[in-house]
């Protein structure tokens, strides 16, 4: 680790971000972009007016549709909600029927005041199949809908980062990338020739995220133990994220970072729980 003397950096509560969207709430608002989800190579719905729902407790939005933008010929009841309960308030759900396949519970109601004439279809976070291709006006996106209150900042920087895990010295630059995220840490994104490839070992995990575009992993092995899946890339990232392309970061929650020979507090996010999971 560094030997600089300086304590751990971390935010205080009154300057922690703060979520645009009462996280406790049931929010929406209209969407002024086309929307289009394909299934089985059919629109199942196209939309010029859709809403942005934000459920009480989810970070991510998803959308809501007029019952007229979404093919009523596909739809029948579904028998009873489905046992996932990802979605709080809703009052009824459709199987869909397209090309011969049936998708069970792929639409609903919310049972919501301002919502009784719209439609939505489960898509985040969903593992059973469901809609193969969602569009926002001509752009395929991925995962759920862009937020509008969301920004994704890379940022090339001069700072000297190093990464430990596990005490061994992973990565050593002066030239990061920093990827300000909305509600989420400061990434810091190394270029790979300032990076140790012989402590990682990669994996065939893949990710898709809707702000960078898709993600591969590498493990670390550090001696005998093995961190899996702390670290990632982005070969192709979308264009809004184009300086963080083939650069390598790691997840702060698990890592120990030092900037400017500052060591920082390990941060706790989104993606704690699963990390510490992964862990145990």
């Amino acid at each position: 680790m560094s030997s600089s003397t300086a304590s751990a950096v971390t935010p205080t509560d009154e300057l922690s971000r703060r979520h645009p969207v009462p996280p406790g709430d049931f929010t929406f608002e209209p969407s002024q972009r086309h929307v289009r989800g394909v299934i089985g190579g059919i629109d199942l719905v196209d939309s010029y007016a859709p809403v942005l729902v934000w459920e009480p407790g989810q970070a991510v939005p998803g959308y809501v549709f007029p019952r007229t933008d979404i093919r009523a010929d596909l739809l029948t009841p579904a028998q009873g909600a489905p046992s996932h309960g990802r979605h709080p308030r809703t009052s009824r759900w459709y199987d869909v029927e397209a090309n011969g396949n049936r998708y069970p519970s792929l639409v609903f109601q919310y049972e919501v005041a301002g919502l009784e004439d719209f439609l939505a279809v489960d898509w985040f976070r969903r593992e059973e199949p469901g809609v193969e291709h969602w569009y926002e006006e001509d752009e395929e996106i991925f995962r759920h809908p862009r937020d509008p209150y969301k920004r994704v900042d890379p940022i090339r920087s001069s700072r000297h980062v190093e990464v430990y895990v596990d005490g061994v010295k992973i990565a050593d630059t002066h030239r990061p990338v920093l990827l300000f995220e909305t509600r989420l840490p400061i990434r810091y994104y190394v270029p790979p020739e300032d990076v140790d490839f012989t402590h990682l070992e990669e994996t065939d995990l893949v990710s898709t995220c809707p702000y960078k575009g898709n993600a591969r992993y590498w493990s670390v092995k550090t001696g005998e133990r093995v961190r899996e899946n702390i670290v990632w890339s982005y070969p192709s990232p979308i264009t809004a994220a184009t300086p963080i392309k083939d650069h390598l970061a790691l997840y702060n929650e698990v890592v120990d970072i030092v900037v400017d020979g500052v060591p920082l507090a390990r941060p706790e996010s989104e993606f704690s729980a699963t990390l510490a999971a992964r862990k145990a």
